[in-house]
């Protein structure tokens, strides 16, 4: 038999194989490193254009958010304006009330007693005075009772002090004012 040597034609296929193999792993690390510049490429663009919808996005909240300040800028001086109103409504319509309970209380007031001061609260009227007699302040208790303009009269306090040599009653007392309609029919208190 003859002498033939296989080892250079292995040698040689053993090479072209190694060189086939180290062609072909750069081409994949080529391709994966294209593969993975573009998605990362790909994920920056959505990213930015997601970023662009979301600036947009809070601009346009932004613009809602100063509209709406306005419209509640609005709604505030609407209710102002609509308080304003009814606060006028109510001296419109009561108006010529004043004049009636300053006209009650002069004609009520009997002899002997005179007002130092009257004030007007939430409840209705606070009367301060002095009289000749606590007789004489339940004469001005019971004519305020009887008067249309008037209700529920209550003595707060009443002293007999001297004053001038003289014993006088100093009173306090409060008094419901009666809230008259345009017919003069009582509506409740004030």
């Amino acid at each position: 038999m003859a002498n033939i040597n296989l080892l250079p034609w292995r040698e040689a296929q053993r090479r072209e194989r190694n060189q086939v193999t180290l062609f072909m792993c750069i081409g994949i690390w080529l391709v994966a490193g294209l593969i993975v510049f573009a998605g990362i490429t790909v994920m920056d663009m959505r990213i930015s254009y997601q970023q662009d919808r979301n600036q947009y996005l809070q601009t346009e909240i932004d613009k809602l958010a100063r509209i709406i300040s306005e419209i509640e800028t609005l709604k505030d001086k609407r209710d102002a304006l609509l308080a304003r109103m009814e606060v006028i409504q109510n001296l419109q319509q009561n108006r010529s009330q004043i004049v009636h309970v300053f006209d009650d209380l002069v004609s009520k007031l009997p002899n002997g007693v005179h007002y130092d001061s009257i004030s007007k609260n939430s409840q209705g009227l606070s009367i301060n005075g002095k009289a000749q007699s606590n007789g004489r302040v339940s004469a001005l208790m019971r004519s305020l009772d009887a008067s249309d303009w008037f209700d529920g009269a209550a003595l707060k306090v009443v002293d007999v002090v001297d004053e001038n040599g003289a014993l006088v009653s100093k009173f306090d007392l409060s008094v419901r004012e009666e809230r008259k309609d345009q017919e003069g029919n009582a509506t409740g208190d004030l």
